[in-house]
């Protein structure tokens, strides 16, 4: 589930020598539209000394609706780590030395969440993604991903809880999904940070990645799904932005061993 649509970054100054830690990699102009036909626009900017952009996936040209999902989020990630890459040259640093998948997901009460709780994620995976074959298949389907280790970051922001994000395609769920997501013991259910941390890890390298969600929705309450996202997403939001930047400035000139 997505966070709303960002504001546009200030434009980022001019650009800085670094200590080794490409704390500030070449960036993109901002509100800078990734290049072809896909919808996605990077916003780029400077929070506490590092270089910020942020990736809003877009809006469905056929549906007028802001796009949401693995598809989406998997396109918008490498759309704009790709192009960080180009900018960044070749032989360059990895341009990008950290990926947040930042948005709001359902928590499930019998692990502790709550509404308005915000999780930084252990490890992600696909919870609707079943390929029961043999080869590898069913590991590829499930496709987690552990998280870069945050004990620093949780201990700089207590309020931060630690869980595993479960990524699906769907608002709401089956029972198969719920068995899986109960067997690999999932705290929140999202749609977007499995196809993240995918091509942001397997594809990118990128040296850190981690997940902050914030909750919208008790999956395992009685309210219908829908009804609670709508009812509480402006409060998981305002959570989130409230986080976000804090998680910035404590990530801001670390190293990942450092997180």
């Amino acid at each position: 589930m997505p966070a709303p649509t960002p504001p546009p970054l200030p434009a980022p100054p001019r650009q800085k020598k670094t200590d080794g830690r490409n704390n500030n990699p070449p960036a993109p102009p901002n509100n800078n539209s990734t290049a072809g036909p896909a919808p996605c626009v990077m916003y780029t900017g400077e929070h506490a000394g590092a270089r910020v952009t942020v990736v809003w996936n877009g809006r469905c040209r056929s549906h007028e609706v802001d796009l949401v999902g693995t598809v989406p989020a998997a396109l918008g990630t490498y759309a704009a780590l790709h192009a960080l890459r180009q900018a960044a040259g070749p032989g360059s640093c990895p341009p990008v030395d950290l990926v947040i998948s930042a948005g709001t997901a359902g928590g499930f009460r019998a692990r502790g969440a709550a509404i308005g709780d915000v999780y930084v994620s252990s490890s992600v995976l696909h919870h609707d993604r079943r390929i029961p074959l043999p080869g590898g298949f069913e590991a590829f389907g499930l496709g987690r991903v552990e998280s870069t280790p945050t004990a620093a970051l949780r201990a700089a922001l207590p309020a931060l809880k630690l869980g595993v994000v479960s990524s699906g395609n769907s608002l709401d769920y089956t029972d198969r999904c719920i068995e899986i997501m109960t067997k690999h013991g999932a705290h929140v259910k999202e749609m977007e940070a499995g196809a993240v941390a995918w091509v942001a890890r397997d594809l990118f390298g990128c040296p850190a990645m981690f997940a902050i969600k914030a909750v919208t929705d008790v999956v395992d309450g009685e309210r219908a799904t829908a009804d609670e996202f709508l009812a509480n997403l402006g409060a998981a939001a305002a959570a989130l932005q409230e986080t976000l930047p804090r998680v910035i400035e404590f990530c801001a000139g670390k190293r990942p061993s450092e997180l």
